[in-house]
């Protein structure tokens, strides 16, 4: 029998107990834990199959040379433990975003250019099927010419679920939790945008709070084409919506309902299709991409070039934030 693979999930939050508990049903897998944190060890012990081997240092982890490792930990640990373990030469899955600021995810690039060690970025949704569906349609000009994309979310569930509540002081958090929306633009379009335009503040009566914790970006493209994406840590129930518009149909999404409906411009009735996905199977999916990727059996789904476009989009967000006006986005996607 061939020998498992080993594999390391660093950090026992929610998504690292859910990189975990998916990971350990595999039968080519061997699973382990790195966690300091007692109390976060505790807590996954009750709740997931418990594996032979648990680390409690990092450090002491990376020098045993596990063949991979998913990074599930803090934004502002992503660098550190990315580029350490690439350095080693190991398969890095790391969630997204990619880091916690554009300078530290550029040593990732970096790292990742220089290792043998393969890495792949959390960004899951790109395995849901409509957004696929999506994907394909953009790309394949079923759309026509594409001329406005609108992403929205709006979940206070998140600070309600966050296990360490670090929305409420990391900078630009809203951002950063959902670095997905501007990947997927970047994925749909094939193209990353010029400039950046945000407004947002800090409100609402509620008692978990992030600032901001509403934010509107707009992203402006060489051409006729603008894309939007709305934040905010204030809606219960949640909303994840996309809207895309081009000048011979249109789609519309809604994450939460599963539904997707389809207008264009041959007269016909709009079409509403169920695309039904469970959120473990899209993990399930990741999973096995980066297992192709590390064998080289193809690229990986969000690379670091590809998923530091979204951290140059959240960084000029933030500076516009800050600044009041349009900030261009100077660095070139590789």
């Amino acid at each position: 029998m061939a020998l498992k693979r080993r594999i390391v999930v660093v950090g026992l939050g929610s998504i690292g107990r859910r990189h975990a508990r998916l990971l350990a049903e595999r039968e080519d897998t061997a699973v382990e834990w790195c966690e300091p944190s007692e109390e976060a060890r505790a807590g996954a012990q009750k709740d997931l199959p418990v594996p032979t081997v648990i680390h409690t240092s990092f450090e002491e982890m990376l020098a045993t040379r596990p063949q991979m490792v998913v990074l599930a930990t803090p934004h502002h640990c992503h660098a550190e433990q990315a580029c350490a373990a690439l350095g080693a030469n190991i398969h890095v899955l790391c969630e997204k975003p990619l880091s916690d600021t554009l300078e530290t995810a550029r040593a990732i690039v970096a790292a990742a250019a220089r290792s043998k060690g393969v890495l792949a970025v959390g960004f899951q949704l790109h395995f849901h099927p409509a957004l696929r569906r999506i994907h394909h349609a953009i790309r394949s000009g079923e759309l026509g010419s594409i001329h406005h994309i609108h992403c929205r979310v709006g979940t206070y569930v998140t600070l309600v679920n966050s296990r360490t509540r670090y929305q409420q002081d990391m900078r630009g958090a809203l951002f950063l939790d959902y670095a997905h929306q501007p990947d997927i633009l970047f994925w749909w379009l094939g193209k990353a945008p010029q400039g950046i335009y945000a407004a947002g503040g800090q409100g609402g009566n509620l008692p978990l709070q992030s600032n901001p914790n509403f934010a509107s970006v707009t992203c402006d493209y060489e051409g006729p084409l603008i894309s939007t994406i709305h934040l905010n840590y204030l809606q219960a129930p949640e909303r994840h919506e996309y809207e895309i518009v081009g000048d011979r149909g249109w789609m519309i999404f809604d994450h939460n309902t599963g539904i997707l409906r389809v207008g264009q411009d041959n007269g016909k009735v709009p079409e509403a299709t169920l695309f039904p996905a469970e959120r473990d199977s899209l993990y399930r999916l990741e999973h096995q991409a980066f297992f192709e990727a590390a064998a080289g059996l193809r690229s990986p789904e969000s690379s670091a070039s590809e998923a530091i476009v979204s951290m140059a989009v959240i960084e000029a967000a933030l500076h516009s934030l800050e600044l009041r006006k349009r900030v261009p986005i100077t660095f070139a996607a590789t």
